[in-house]
């Protein structure tokens, strides 16, 4: 196993299965991490484990958190609708704090693990608009990480990577296809079903179908 070792966040979407399997290829040991936040797409969690389980990660694993305590998303409140149309502004399927939280546990795991990098499939080009995705947030955090660790104090500096950060969502899907990703195994709908399958109207979905045609690639995502 490399002594190279990295924590990628990996949510069952196209995004993180894409930033995985580049992670993999740069020669880390990875381990893999998800959340199980109260988030109404759960199918993304089954997901994961299926993309973990075939890039062949070191460990994966699934963080119970109560995200749908706080509300204010349409994705952990059930009363609040999945817009399909794109609207102005940040959207309600912006969760507040989400990547905030992620990456702070994920900073946790790394710690224990003796890891230097934290991987993350944030993009912002191809994206929403959330303030969480942003590269200023991503130096930020890095900032934080060091400040605030065990590691950053005595000199075992650690980074937060986000690989995607400046690529089209086509660029993205030709960059895994030629790394080997299953994009059949990932789930990316806002409200998918239980089994998996996808809206095909939500903002997500709209991005994904879009990043498969302009890369002249197969969409093998399975629609309700």
């Amino acid at each position: 196993m490399s002594d190279k070792k990295a924590v990628v966040l990996l949510s069952g979407g196209l995004d993180s299965a894409t930033v995985l399997a580049m992670v993999k290829a740069e020669g880390y040991a990875v381990y893999s991490m998800s959340f199980d936040y109260g988030q109404r797409h759960r199918a993304e969690l089954m997901a994961a484990e299926r993309v973990a389980r075939q890039q062949g990660v070191v460990e994966h694993k699934v963080i119970g958190l109560n995200l749908d305590g706080i509300g204010g998303s349409a994705l952990t409140d059930t009363r609040i609708a999945v817009p399909e149309l794109a609207g102005e502004g940040i959207p309600v399927t912006y969760v507040p704090a989400r990547n905030t939280v992620f990456l702070a546990l994920a900073l946790g795991w790394a710690e224990v693990i003796e890891a230097s990098e934290l991987f993350i499939g944030v993009n912002a080009i191809d994206y929403s608009g959330y303030p969480d995705c942003r590269p200023e947030f991503i130096d930020a955090f890095e900032k934080l990480a060091n400040l605030a660790t065990k590691a950053g104090v005595e000199g075992r500096p650690l980074h937060v990577r986000a690989p995607l950060q400046y690529m089209t969502k086509a660029e993205i899907v030709s960059k895994g296809t030629g790394l080997g990703v299953d994009y059949g195994l990932t789930v990316s709908c806002y409200q998918a079903d239980a089994d998996g399958r996808a809206c095909g109207r939500c903002d997500s979905c709209r991005l994904r179908r879009e990043g498969f045609f302009a890369a002249g690639l197969s969409d093998p995502t399975r629609y309700v």
